[in-house]
Parts: C-alpha cells; structure tokens; sequence
C-alpha cells in the first residue's frame, strides 16, 4: 500500500468524526492519523544518540572491556540499520537528502544504504512476497534451481533455514549472493548500483578510519558489525512465509518479556511487520498503538501468522528450519 496524503488522513477524519465505521475502515482511520504531520524529532535525536553511544562503544569502553564494548557496538549496528530503514520510509524530516545524510556511516560495514533503500522498496511489493525471483529480500529458492544446486550448497541453505544457522551463517550467505546480484547488475551497466556501492565505500573507509583512532581494534570492530548482521537475521527469520494471500505473508511478533522488549525496541517495532507492510508511511513510534487498537483485525489479515515472543521463536526454530529452501508454492511464470 503506498503512503497516505495529508489530504487523504484529513478526509478520512472528518468521515470518522461524522459516522461510526466498520472495523476496516477504523485501521485506515487510525493509520492516517497515525501519519506524522511534522518533523519527527524523536527520532533525530534517537539517531544522534545511536552515533554517540557508537562512538562511546569504540573510544571509550574497550578499556573498560573488549567484550562488552563489541557488545554495545554491535546492538547499535542494529539500531542503525533499523534507522536507515526509517530514513527510507520517509523519516525523521520531510527531505530525502537530509534524512539520507544522517544514517550515510554504514555500521554494519557491508550494506549500501543506496541498495538497501531501492530493494527494500521493491521488496514493499506485496503482491511479491516471498517471490524467489521479483522479491529481493525473499530467502526462498526456485525449486528447479533447487534441484540443479550441489549437495554441499543445498546443506548450507538448509543450515541458513534454522533460526541458529541464519544468525551463524546467514549474514555470509546473504552478503555473498547480494553482492553477487549487484555484481552482474554492474557488469550489466546499472551505473546506479555502482554509484551506491562507491558512496558506500566511502562511508565504510570513514567508520574503518575512525575505529583505527579509537581504543577498538579493527577486527574486534569487525566481529561487532557481524554480530550486528546476526541479531538482525532474528528478525528477519521469520518476518514471510509462503501463503497464497499477499497480506498471509507477512507475520507479527509481539514483543513480550525483556527479550521481546529489547528487540522490539532495536528493531523499531519492526516485529509488528504486516502493520508495517499494510501502513509503511506509519513511523516506528506510533506502530504498537495501532496494532494495540485493532489487534484482531491484524491478527485476521494476516491470517493469524502471529508468534507471542521472540523467547517462542527461539524455543520453536533454533536447531529447527521454519520453512522448506524451496518455495513450496511456488509455479513457474506461463511461457
């Protein structure tokens, strides 16, 4: 669903003022209202915070303790990664340059904020979900090219497939075959995913140079980001699955005990991902209230694809894959 207009959230307003509605019809009230109307400065300060702590975490507190200062990097490697994915939905500010410039250090070392932005777009595609082909964040594999694969490489995506596997190997094999798309892309003469891939390498040679100043060796630095890339995979496990409804592939997790609580928070509510899927223009702070409001109509969009914690996700599919490697529902495009 593409995000709402000022003029569209006003009007549905005045429709709400004036007449009850139907369940549906409130959830689009309420995401409009949702909407926000001026610069979210919540936001920019939680990424001036980011970058600060970041900061503290590699200057200050390996002297204290390694561990603990490649712990406190690698939680804000997360926090970061899920503020470019804010950033690329429109937050804090109302200017796509200034918003693309607060989160242009990549933390995480690996990912374009450039690739990540146009492929999560086109990943926004519902109606392409989980796709092995047209959706570029899906995990599934054609089955035909399933079949074709090695044995050593059909046994690493089974690995990839257990929760345990995607945070140990996942960020690996993803980084592999993300780079090797963006590769042929290049060789094909996409001169905007060269360009991405140069701004980045700017980006990464700033934070690689400012670790070389700080108290955090390089490759304590590189642990940091890796272990960073692995909590992500936490989400991203399970956030789709093969459901022959657009809305029934895209799950919700909430975010209950202390574990629940903490990635929810480094995460930006992105657990609660079919409200963010149906609402994407709704920013991070405002998502819990809405689903809190129309829990059972979430819930029944997306057919009940709901876990109670991230601690039932661990007990569930940490040494057990969620999901097959190839897409079980997968058919071919007709000739």
């Amino acid at each position: 669903m593409r995000d709402l207009t000022e003029e569209e959230r006003l009007a549905s307003a005045q429709t709400a003022a004036a007449a009850p509605l139907p369940e549906i019809e409130r959830v689009e009230a309420d995401a409009r209202s949702a909407l926000p109307e001026r610069s979210e400065w919540g936001t920019f300060a939680l990424i001036l915070g980011c970058y600060l702590i970041w900061g503290g975490a590699i200057f200050t507190l390996p002297q204290v303790s390694l561990l603990l200062a490649v712990c406190v990097a690698a939680l804000m490697v997360v926090l970061h990664s899920s503020l470019s994915h804010e950033v690329l939905h429109g937050h804090p500010f109302n200017r796509r340059a200034v918003n693309e410039a607060l989160v242009f250090l990549p933390l995480n070392l690996c990912v374009p904020y450039g690739r990540f932005r146009d492929t999560h777009l086109q990943h926004h595609q519902d109606e392409n979900l989980t796709d092995p082909y047209d959706d570029p964040e899906s995990n599934f594999h054609d089955p035909q090219v399933w079949m074709r694969l090695p044995v050593w490489h059909r046994g690493v995506l089974r690995i990839n497939n257990t929760l345990l596997g995607r945070m140990v190997v996942g960020p690996l094999v993803g980084q592999i075959g993300f780079m090797q798309t963006d590769w042929a892309l290049i060789r094909q003469g996409e001169t905007g995913v060269l360009r991405d891939w140069i701004l980045h390498a700017v980006g990464a040679a700033t934070v690689l140079g400012l670790v070389s100043l700080s108290a955090m060796p390089i490759w304590a630095y590189g642990a940091a980001a890796y272990l960073g890339l692995a909590i992500l995979k936490i989400r991203t496990y399970l956030e789709h699955r093969a459901h022959l409804d657009k809305h029934g592939r895209t799950a919700i997790v909430e975010s209950r005990g202390l574990l629940g609580s903490t990635l929810g928070f480094l995460f930006l509510n992105n657990n609660l991902h079919v409200v963010h899927h149906l609402y994407p223009g709704v920013p991070w702070h405002r998502l819990p209230a809405l689903y809190d409001r129309h829990r059972r109509a979430f819930q029944a969009s997306n057919d009940g694809y709901v876990l109670k914690s991230y601690a039932s996700v661990f007990r569930r599919y940490f040494l057990r894959a969620k999901d097959p490697v190839p897409h079980p529902l997968w058919k071919p495009p007709a000739e």
